[in-house]
């Protein structure tokens, strides 16, 4: 009944995205509809794992599911529907999800309805899928990074039919981005730029589980960024794998430096940002637009990686330790105040004490903010899994002698701004305090401050009382 029932839906569903979503989304609330005048409300739960391109792909599938009638909730137990979105950049990732899948084994065992789906990176990679279908039965809905967007239609079908779906593309060339998300912040949003990479890096999983990149159409970025400011979003990130690199695939489009300055110059839009630059691709004209739009943030994520050019090269970065100097150097001059803040890898397969030196010397040099600093974890999959690994003893050694020297030479831009009044949006109750709130500046530094809830989506002028090395505490005026 349930797959006849679907059939005649699918017959009747529009052919064009995303109009055909819409259909489907309709369907489901029909649905939900009924069981809400029986007097029930319909639930689901989306799980994040993973990078803010997993975290806006858990926006969408949450204003897919609101938009279709369900409430969100983020207790499990109180869920008809359990979604999660992943992330494969690393194996413990992979290793965090199936812990969490199989805590769900007894909440089906109570309640054969309840729908369990995984999408995201992980979904991208055949062993994982096969595991999945083998270990953990309960598992009803399947797809990945390239078809998102058709949450609706695929849970339509298994809710219809109670059987499983599994949709897996290997690529698409269709980019759907218009329908509903569910923000963390009303205040602040991401909105994607592309999707996929081109550059192959050798520890890097992505752009085998993301594919090639693909860039969205400069005019569809301008109207969303639009429809968000109209809404009250003060704050956009733009996100891609490689923001540089932005438009290149398609002749007809803007490069990433024309189009932050279309974005940046939207009226009533009080900050922008981006996530992430290559090295290899940063340009003089994305410094010089930077320079020129005061709501572009006061901050750049410079990923490093690794400081040696002979490491480099094996990474397949395309850059060496004296261009990547010399690019911090141009940006310390055009921008003196911003914000530097990187990724390091210690211990990749090859790396000599050397080489480590020459990343030590690169963080001296740069003063980085911050830097998220990671011993280099095997990703199968990738050319760099099939290399000999620096023993463990000597990667842990190394690890600590970075996060040593990184404190140390960020200490002389630590507090920098000390007492001075500065611009802070804010976003959040304080975690650890009831009359506390907490905000970033333009540089992304965090601030922590007294004040009440109303402040919270606001951007407040907060002075700079103490520096704590990587944060502020500040009073609000």
């Amino acid at each position: 009944m349930g797959n006849k029932l679907f059939t005649e839906i699918l017959e009747n569903a529009p052919a064009n995205e995303p109009e055909r979503q819409f259909y489907f989304i309709e369907q489901i609330k029909a649905l939900l509809d009924v069981k809400k005048g029986e007097g029930y409300e319909a639930k689901a739960m989306v799980s994040v794992i993973g990078c803010q391109m997993s975290a806006k792909d858990g926006e969408k599938l949450q204003g897919i599911l609101q938009e279709a009638g369900y409430s969100i909730t983020e207790k499990e137990e109180e869920a008809d529907v359990i979604l999660f979105t992943t992330c494969t950049v690393r194996e413990n990732a992979n290793q965090k999800l199936y812990g969490r899948i199989g805590q769900l084994k007894h909440l089906y065992q109570r309640n054969k309805d309840l729908i369990i789906g995984i999408t995201g990176c992980m979904m991208q990679e055949k062993d994982e899928v096969e595991t999945i279908q083998r270990k953990y039965p309960y598992v009803h809905l399947i797809f990945g990074t390239h078809n998102i967007y058709k949450l609706a239609e695929y849970l339509l079908e298994t809710m219809l039919s109670k059987e499983k779906k599994v949709e897996l593309l290997e690529d698409s060339a269709e980019i759907v981005e218009n329908l509903p998300s569910k923000r963390k912040y009303s205040f602040r949003a991401a909105v994607n730029i592309s999707f996929g990479c081109n550059n192959f890096c050798t520890y890097c999983i992505v752009p085998y589980v993301r594919g090639r990149e693909k860039s969205r159409d400069s005019q569809e970025i301008l109207k969303e960024c639009e429809a968000l400011v109209a809404d009250g979003v003060k704050e956009i990130m733009l996100l891609g794998q490689n923001v540089n690199s932005y438009g290149l695939d398609k002749k007809e489009e803007c490069s990433f430096p024309e189009l932050l300055a279309k974005i940046a110059k939207l009226p009533g839009l009080k900050r922008l940002r981006f996530m992430t630059p290559n090295p290899k691709d940063f340009s003089d004209e994305l410094l010089q637009v930077m320079k020129e739009n005061e709501n572009i943030c006061n901050h750049i994520h410079l990923p490093l990686q690794s400081g040696s050019t002979a490491v480099l090269k094996r990474m397949n970065r395309h850059y060496s330790k004296e261009s990547y100097m010399a690019l911090v150097k141009k940006i310390r001059e055009v921008l003196p105040d911003v914000s530097l803040t990187t990724d390091i890898i210690v211990g990749f397969p090859g790396e000599t004490e050397e080489d480590f030196q020459d990343t030590m010397e690169v963080v001296a040099y740069s003063k980085f903010d911050s830097a998220f600093t990671f011993q280099y974890s095997k990703r199968t999959g990738t050319p760099a899994a099939k290399w000999e690994a620096v023993p463990e003893d000597v990667v842990k050694e190394r690890f600590q002698r970075l996060l040593e020297h990184i404190r140390l030479h960020s200490e002389e831009r630590e507090g920098r701004d000390l007492g001075k009044i500065m611009e802070v949006l804010v976003e959040e109750k304080d975690k650890e305090s009831e009359n506390m709130l907490t905000g970033r500046l333009s540089n992304n530094v965090l601030v922590h401050f007294e004040g009440g809830e109303r402040l919270i989506g606001e951007i407040v002028p907060v002075r700079l009382d103490k520096s704590m090395g990587f944060y502020y505490y500040g009073s609000v005026l």
